[in-house]
Parts: structure tokens; sequence; C-alpha cells
């Protein structure tokens, strides 16, 4: 069996000849959708009013966004985006004064990370709740929102992965006729059966009265997976050629080191944010 020939046109349809719908978008939505109606069962299995996680979504879905055009736009990109700082909050490219819609070209996840626990942290602040209690139930539903952003890429033909130097893999014929390693498809089934450990961990264990050590296991867990498909990956731009480590493993690093503190001290119950 050989590779795989993959040539899937992103764009569903074109809406009055401007607007495309593409399976990304329908994809990144989905997975925001189902990862909140996981936390909404959790929510209600504990008999928290489901209200209180429709306030919380919102500063999430506004955190998410925001967090990965922004991480996207100084980890990777700054260069340009420091001459067209528009174009980092309009989802238009200026080009010779005529603006053309694109959508917002370019999310990264790890500034998604950021965003969505700075936003958990203002509402925790905000409405005088737990951090780590809402961390550990959001925790739950994460990693299936980022497999889903995973497909979502795979239908883009991006962030794909170097070539496998053999007959097997995916070719991307939009870019080029090389069998590559299909990273978005092993990221995507990694963080299912992270999704499958935290709703383990949280159904069937005590665990889960260690607050903080769910997210800690998260935060563990997907970011150290990150650091070693990374290995796979082609460099997503030019700068990290000559780098050690790419731009995406130094950005796991601290998550990893975060979770691994949280995990630990979680048996120590820390008063001053639980």
């Amino acid at each position: 069996m050989g590779p795989i020939e993959w040539n899937v046109d992103p764009e569903i349809v074109m809406l009055f000849g401007t607007f495309p719908i593409k399976y990304y978008g329908i994809l990144f939505v989905s997975g925001l959708l189902l990862g909140y109606e996981i936390v909404k069962r959790i929510y209600k299995s504990e008999n928290i009013p489901v209200e209180n996680l429709e306030k919380l979504s919102t500063y999430l879905f506004i955190g998410i966004l925001a967090g990965a055009r922004l991480g996207h736009c100084l980890f990777y990109d700054f260069a340009y985006f420091s001459q067209h700082p528009l174009e980092i909050f309009l989802p238009f490219q200026i080009v010779n004064g005529n603006w053309h819609f694109t959508g917002f070209a370019g999310l990264a996840s790890h500034g998604g990370s950021i965003g969505a626990i700075l936003a958990i942290i203002t509402y925790c602040f905000r409405s005088k709740t737990s951090l780590l209690w809402v961390l550990d139930r959001v925790a739950i539903g994460a990693p299936v929102t980022g497999a889903f952003i995973r497909l979502g890429n795979f239908m883009n033909s991006e962030i794909y992965g170097k070539p496998t130097q053999g007959n097997y893999g995916v070719i991307f014929m939009k870019d080029d006729l090389i069998p590559r390693h299909p990273t978005q498809l092993y990221e995507a089934f990694v963080y299912l059966l992270i999704f499958g450990l935290l709703w383990y961990l949280y159904q069937k264990t005590d665990l889960k009265k260690n607050q903080g050590f769910i997210f800690g296991i998260l935060l563990a867990t997907l970011f150290s997976a990150r650091l070693v498909l990374e290995i796979f990956k082609e460099n997503q731009v030019a700068f990290e050629d000559n780098m050690t480590l790419n731009m995406g493993q130094l950005l796991s690093i601290p998550f990893i080191l975060v979770g691994v503190a949280l995990v630990i001290l979680s048996k120590k119950k820390i008063k001053y944010i639980a």
C-alpha cells in the first residue's frame, strides 16, 4: 500500500463571491462546541448551574481566539505584523490600499492556550470562583477541541510533517508530491487519547479531589506530546531552521514544567488559589 494522495479543497463554498466557508472554520467551531458539551455534562453532574459555564464560555471564546491570533503574530511572524498591525485584528490583507478578505490566516495553539488560561483567571477573579476547580473541569474538554482543530489543519493541507523517506505517508498535493508524515492526524489521535485519560481520572478515581491535578496532567501530557511530535513536523517559518528546538518545542517546555509542578503541588492542596 502506497502513500495517500490528499488534494481536498479547503473551501466548502464561497458566499457572495467573497466570503469562503472552510472545513477548518467548521471543525474549529465544532471542536469548541463539543468541548463545551463535555464540560457542561460535568457541571450538571456536580449540580453546578449551567449559567456559570455559559458566562465562562464567553470569556474562553474571546481568550482563545485573541490568544491564538496574537500568538501567531508575535511568535511566528512578528516582522510582518509589526509593519501591518491592522491585519492582526482584521480578517483582511491590505495590498496597495485594497482590502482582501482572508479570514484570520494564522492561529497559534500555544497562544490560544495562554489566552484560554488568562480568560479563566479573569472569569474566576470576577466571579470569585475557585480557579483550580474550573481549570480541572475545562481541561477535560480541551483536548477534544484541540483534536478537531488539528483535523482542520489536515483539511487545509497545512502544518504537515517531514518526508517519510519511504513509500508511505500522505502526499499533500497542493504543495508537492512527497510522502509526508500526517502530523495533524498524529496530534489529533494523541489528543483524543489524552481526553480518554482525563475522563477516566475524573470519573473513576478520587484524584479530582486534588485541585490542579487534572489540569496539571493535561499540560504535562499534551505539551510533552507536542514536544515529541514537532520532531516529525516541517518548521512553520524560515528562522526555525537555525534553531536546535523549533518555536513549538520551546513554547511547550514552560507548559510542561507548570503541569508537572501542579501535579506535585496538587497533593498539598494549594489554598491560595483553590
